[in-house]
This record gives C-alpha cells, structure tokens and sequence, in this order.
C-alpha cells in the first residue's frame, strides 16, 4: 500500500492549529498523532518543519467552461490550476454550452470530467422556465445541487417566470444556489447608460447599471420564496453590505436553511480599482464599493457569510479588452484565491483558522460532501502544504489558466502552496504537477 507520512507539520482543522504528524495509507488519513515514527520501507516522508497543512479547498462555485467554450478554458486545464491554488475539489456550473439542463447532459459532464479533470469534481444542475421534468429525474445523492440564474449572466440561464420559481422551490430537497441580481432593474439602468455613452460605457459605471438595488431586491425576493416553501436555499457571491442584514449567525450552518457566499474578488477589489484594472474586474454582479467590502468582510467573520468561493469564470483576453456593452463579465481565479486570503491573514484581516472553515470545512457541511473539507482520520488525503514566508509574484509565465492572464497579475503573495495532496496521491509540488491520475467524483451524504 502506497504511503505518506508527513511530519512536523502545523495542522489547521476545526478551529486549532497544533503541531503533529500525518500518516496517510493509500487514499485516506490514517493516523493523526504528535508524532508518528517512519517504520515502514516504503514510505513517502514529507518533512512539513515551518509548513501548515490545511485540508484541499472546496470551491463551490467555478465555470470551466467544457463543453462548447473551451477556447476560454476547460476542465483539465482549470482543475490543475485549481490544485496549484490549494483547491482539490470544486462544484461546475452548468451554463455551459450546452447547458447541463437534462440528465443526460449532466452525465455527459460527469463523463467528461473523469477523463480529464486533476482535481475531485462535482457540477450544479441548471434550472431555467421550462425543465421542471428534468430536475424531478435528478439523482439528489449524485449531483451537488440546484442552480438558478435570477439575473442573466455568461449562457443566459434566466429563470424569470415567479410560479416556475415557486414550483421549483417546492419541488427539490437540493440545495438551490441563486445568482441574484433583478434583471428589470439592470435592463433599466443598462438602456438609460447606452442612451447617454453609447456601447462605450465608462467601465466604473458597472456597479451602478448592475446596482445594490438589483441584488437586494433579487435576494430578499429569492429569500422570501425559500421562508414560504422550506426551500433549502444558498445565495452565491454576494455583494453588497444592504445584502449582508438578510443573513443570520444565530444558529449553527448544518440547521440553517438559508445561506450565503463571497467571492474572492468582492473581498479584494473595490470601485476604486475600475480604474487601473478596467474590465478585467468586470464580474457579475459587480465589485462595489469600498463600504460594501468592508461591510462583506464583517458578516464573513460574524458568520453570516458561510463560504469563501471563487466564481472562477474565465474569458480571453479579447473577449475582456472589448468596449463596456462586448466585455463579458467573470475572471480567472482558483489558482490565487488561497494565496489572496492567506495574504489577508497577513495583513490581520482574517485569521488561517477561519480561512480554512469558510474554504475548506463549511462548503463540506452545506452540500453534505462526503468525507473531505477537514483532516480527520478516516477522510480522504486533500491536503495543502502552505509555505507562509515563501514570496511569488504573478506573472504571466506562472499563470496556469488557458486564458493566460489574472485580474491579480503584478501582485506579490508572501505565501506559497508547496504541495498538493489528492486522494492520498502527491498531485502538486512547487509550481510542477505530478504525472498521477488521482481525482475522483465527489460523493454526497444524502
């Protein structure tokens, strides 16, 4: 049986970070221990002195793209740059082309991410007006969950029909994540800033076309509908302080019913930063103010915010460089969101403790995954070496998207993630991959 031991690490789980060893025997943790001494002949030993080892990142959120769209990016490529991030599994979205609206599609997806995915994978089902069937035929125990486009985004997947929404509410025990923007609200705003710029927008007025209002009013309404029907509901990437006071802390994350996410870059970014980055930060829905960053930052650390994702959408950039009205919106991000908040740690922001439960343990406990999100014996080896005093500079040689470009290139992260651990398999070390098949379909308990 193939083994790793890994010593001397500082071990990040549940809330504590203690000094110990890690034994792995084949896919799955074996032992946690102070110390483990090495007797056996045919042992990995990784010596992790000044290291942190954090369970693999769950990223709930992120569009690769496959099929339709590959000249953007695809499962292979985005996976391996994922597990260079620090993050062994992610959930896909489905407005792909085509879209994963029927059973046959989704598996379709899934037969395609076994054959070329690095990291461990699951995909969101699609909801639109009129697929209600489809999403009644959907194995729960096998799919992450349920998505809904409220407010069109890349592959308009609009659900805007109210007694659709309300039947899909009602029907489904999946969890349903929305993309709450209010599209009246955006068309409105959107026309009234063509009628005066033209397609060429000034970029800086996206978070006023794509406003507060818009959000609010899309996630208090989609709120409403999940009290009334018990829907078990999740709010993707919010953005917005006026958002943040319709989420509670109150109760643990395994009782809530209602739950919420932010994304990497409404941490990172604000309005200030259109000016310097332009449409490269150009997300649906928009990075908004500093207040609303700040504002975000505190429900994160209080608990309203349950999850960190990335909403990793890429894009060429042809596609990015276009006028306001041409530019899609989403940017490239699994391979530096760990790194990105690592350097928040940094900066006293956040602690690694908490880092790790929004990325890594609470994605785990909100769609039931299976044994992964922590370090505990008996679940599977996802594990992340982290060098905190190991600097890198983004730049385009290490950039590992297809698109080939970072809304954070010129950015220098004081941390580095050394080693990736898939399924008990050494995937990732120092910027090389290893030539190792090791990714797997997640599984859920349901």
């Amino acid at each position: 049986m193939k083994r790793i031991l890994i010593k001397n690490a500082k071990i990040v789980n549940e809330g504590t970070i203690f000094s110990g060893d890690i034994l792995i025997e084949g896919e799955l943790i074996k032992q946690i221990d102070t110390s483990i001494s090495a007797k056996w002949a045919d042992v990995t030993i990784i010596d992790a002195e000044g290291k942190y080892v954090l369970p693999g990142a769950i990223d709930d959120q992120v569009h690769f793209r496959e099929p339709g769209l590959t000249h953007k990016a695809d499962i292979g490529t985005e996976s391996k740059a994922a597990l260079a991030g620090g993050i062994t599994s992610f959930i896909e979205m489905p407005n792909t082309n085509p879209q994963t609206t029927t059973v046959e599609k989704l598996e379709e997806k899934f037969e395609m991410a076994s054959k070329t995915s690095s990291a461990n994978y699951s995909f969101m089902f699609g909801g639109t007006n009129d697929n209600l069937d489809e999403i009644l035929k959907v194995d729960e125990s096998s799919v992450a969950g349920l998505k809904l486009f409220l407010g069109s985004s890349t592959g308009n997947m609009l659900v805007d029909d109210p007694k659709v929404l309300e039947k899909i509410f009602k029907s489904t025990n999946l969890v349903i994540s929305v993309h709450c923007e209010d599209e009246a609200t955006i068309r409105k705003n959107l026309q009234e800033h063509i009628d005066t710029y033209g397609e060429d927008i000034p970029i800086e007025k996206h978070p006023i076309i794509r406003s507060e209002e818009a959000c609010y009013l899309s996630s208090s309404t989609a709120i409403a509908l999940a009290k009334k029907t018990g829907a078990r509901l999740h709010v993707f990437h919010l953005s917005t302080g006026k958002e943040t006071s319709l989420f509670t802390n109150k109760i643990p994350l395994k009782d809530k019913k209602i739950t919420a996410e932010v994304c990497i870059h409404h941490l990172w970014f604000s309005d200030e930063d259109y000016k310097k980055k332009g449409t490269h930060i150009k997300w649906n829905p928009a990075v908004k103010t500093a207040t609303d960053r700040e504002q975000l930052w505190e429900a994160l650390l209080d608990d309203r915010i349950d999850v960190i994702a990335t909403d990793h959408a890429p894009h060429t950039i042809k596609e990015k460089n276009n006028v306001y009205t041409k530019a899609p919106s989403g940017g490239p991000l699994v391979q530096h969101a760990l790194p990105a908040m690592l350097e928040k740690y940094h900066e006293g922001k956040i602690s690694i403790e908490k880092i790790v439960e929004k990325m890594c343990h609470n994605p785990a406990i909100l769609f039931q995954v299976e044994r992964r999100g922590y370090i505990k014996e008996g679940y599977y080896a996802d594990l992340v070496l982290v060098d905190l005093n190991n600097p890198w500079t983004v730049k385009k040689e290490n950039i590992l998207y297809k698109c080939g470009w970072s809304p954070f290139e010129g950015a220098t992260f004081k941390s580095r993630i050394t080693h990736t651990i898939l399924n008990g398999s050494l995937v990732y070390h120092n910027f090389k991959f290893a030539a190792v098949k090791a990714a797997k379909r997640l599984t859920f308990n349901r």
